[in-house]
């Protein structure tokens, strides 16, 4: 008979309220610092915030990435990003815009033509200036804000309004903080870090419903327990299920973060701490702040429990 994997016991008592007061001064810390970071330091923006150049080229067979990569890389041109585009023989180069008028952009594109040599069919060059990647930082915001605005609807109506503030508020903690990190780091905040950033919003959500689930049906078993004991039990009783899933996705990413190349490097980052910070945020955030929402079920005390609402 098939059973299901357990990593931790079923009886674990494991009292997490007792440091959530601890762990909201540390969210606060990094959402704070994070808020810092980008106002300060700002952000690296990538080929597709700050323009560039983008050309498309076909080549005879499969286009062997790697040494494209290494021949544009080794003209000093910049940032460089290359990508399979259709299929394995199209390729999208991207390259940074370089200092100067047209004519700088002009004799960039005509190094790189030379360096790839012949064999290959150049079927579009294109120059994407700043005020296209002002409109593509423009859309950015504006896709995140819908996507938090829809995940907060989603809660408010399958829940109450308590639990989607505290939901909204968990992942606006795990996006900052994410967007804070390429900020300290350095590392290039592009289109595909923005669909990492929308990634981990949809992660850290689907974990917080997980636990809002298992907190929505212990208030209606046990109407008298107090909200904190009433919550360790809800985390605890999930906590396998957490553990089996954060853990298996980070792998996953851990795999795509040293095996997937240069491309994937900022998006495998951006999961990887996404994971691990919606995993936090989901059990020292978004529902130890249910005890200060006065969030209980019909009839309950909000305070101490009788004798007999101890859980089992």
């Amino acid at each position: 008979m098939f059973r299901p994997l357990h990593l931790v016991p079923a009886n674990t008592r494991i009292d997490f309220m007792r440091f959530h007061k601890l762990c909201f001064a540390i969210s606060v810390i990094m959402v704070v610092g994070s808020l810092v970071l980008i106002a300060t330091k700002g952000l690296n923006f990538g080929i597709d915030f700050s323009g560039g150049i983008l050309i498309e080229v076909k080549s005879q067979g499969p286009a062997d990435l790697g040494h494209m990569r290494e021949v544009i890389g080794n003209l000093g041109l910049g940032e460089v990003a290359l990508q399979e585009f259709g299929g394995t023989d199209s390729v999208l180069i991207r390259v940074q815009r370089q200092e100067g008028d047209e004519q700088a952009q002009i004799r960039a594109v005509d190094s790189i033509k030379t360096a790839l040599g012949g064999g290959l069919e150049y079927r579009r060059t294109e120059y994407v200036g700043p005020k296209v990647g002002g409109e593509l930082i423009s859309t950015a915001i504006w896709a995140v804000v819908i996507a938090l605005g829809g995940i907060a609807a989603y809660i408010w109506f399958r829940y109450e309004w308590q639990f989607a503030v505290n939901a909204i508020a968990a992942t606006l903690h795990d996006c900052i903080t994410t967007v804070g990190l390429f900020s300290l780091l350095g590392l290039d905040f592009n289109l595909t870090t923005v669909a990492a950033v929308l990634t981990i919003a949809g992660y850290s959500v689907n974990d917080t419903v997980v636990v809002y689930d298992r907190v929505r049906a212990e208030m209606r078993r046990y109407k008298k327990m107090p909200m904190t004991e009433l919550i360790n039990l809800c985390v605890n009783r999930t906590l396998s299920r957490t553990t089996v899933t954060s853990g298996l996705t980070l792998l996953s990413v851990l795999a795509l973060f040293f095996f997937g190349g240069e491309v994937l490097s900022g998006l495998s980052a951006a999961l990887i701490w996404g994971i691990v910070v919606g995993t936090y945020s989901t059990i020292f955030v978004a529902t130890p702040m249910l005890i200060y929402m006065h969030v209980r079920a019909s009839g309950a005390a909000p305070e101490k429990a009788e004798p007999d609402a101890k859980a089992p």
